[in-house]
């Protein structure tokens, strides 16, 4: 991510917007999404702006893999609302909600990122997260946090009260989706957390290096775990979606326990 935004911001005389910390730029036909550093929030494609410009954004869509039920997806942090609106476009069978804090990261996610107006299947909520997620008890099939300020996650949003507020959140069979950086030093505590939170069922997609880690976790145990099965979701997934999901299979495949024949998680040893 950090490589992404030097090439973004080697001249920020392309800024579109600057107010509140919440900061646009756009380079080579791609506009990108700053929280008052230097780091990209968001990316978008600006022929193509319902695609999935960042690898670790497409590496969240793998959540597909282990559930093929989904109907309710909440997510924590709008940015420029990258997978919220691809499954918009996407995924009719979802209905997305997002709850964001900050009305301006709202105003120009709208803007500047081409994040449709609420309807029957997409609604943007201007409130705190964590207390959404607290008074909202198995209320969503998928669960995405992607919630970053201009310090990295705030603190807050990597508690272990936080993490079990978000298994809380999920209803049983549903799926706990965090963007997490691997350069953290942070990272094994909050993956532990993760863990306990969800008692072991937990698996993790880096998606570069040192780059974002995608991290998967569930509400109860997964029936899909055989490598067989997941590998022909991935290939009829590709079909439809122009994501790279055989990929991100051998990604998980290498970096969590397992057989020839089935991924591990610490609830399974």
């Amino acid at each position: 991510m950090f490589r992404v935004a030097k090439h973004l911001l080697r001249g920020l005389g392309n800024t579109l917007a600057v107010n509140d910390n919440v900061d646009v730029s756009e380079v080579d036909g791609v506009r990108a999404l700053h929280l008052g550093s230097a780091t990209v929030q968001s990316a978008m494609r600006i022929r193509d702006p319902f695609a999935l410009e960042l690898r670790y954004t497409r590496a969240i869509m793998c959540f597909l893999l282990f559930n093929d039920q989904v109907k309710k997806m909440l997510t924590i942090g709008l940015g420029g609302g990258s997978v919220p609106k691809y499954i918009y476009a996407n995924c009719p069978e979802i209905a997305g909600k997002v709850v964001e804090i900050n009305p301006r990261v709202i105003q120009v996610a709208r803007n500047q990122f081409y994040v449709p107006e609420n309807d029957e299947r997409f609604e943007v909520i201007e409130t705190d997260g964590l207390q959404y997620l607290a008074d909202h008890t198995e209320s969503t099939d998928v669960l995405l946090i992607d919630a970053f300020d201009r310090n990295g996650i705030p603190p807050d949003f990597c508690s272990q009260a936080f993490f079990d507020n978000c298994a809380a959140a999920i209803n049983v069979g549903g799926t706990f989706v965090m963007n997490l950086w691997g350069s953290d030093k942070n990272f094994p505590v909050y993956f532990q957390r993760i863990e306990t939170s969800f008692e072991g069922r937990a698996l993790m997609l880096p998606t570069g290096s040192p780059g974002n880690i995608a991290v998967f976790a569930f509400r109860s145990d997964s029936n899909n775990l055989k490598i067989s099965s997941l590998r022909q979701r991935a290939k009829k997934l590709e079909q439809t979606h122009q994501i790279e999901f055989l990929q991100f299979l051998d990604k998980l495949i290498e970096h969590n326990p397992g057989s020839q024949s089935r991924l591990y998680m610490k609830s399974d040893l």
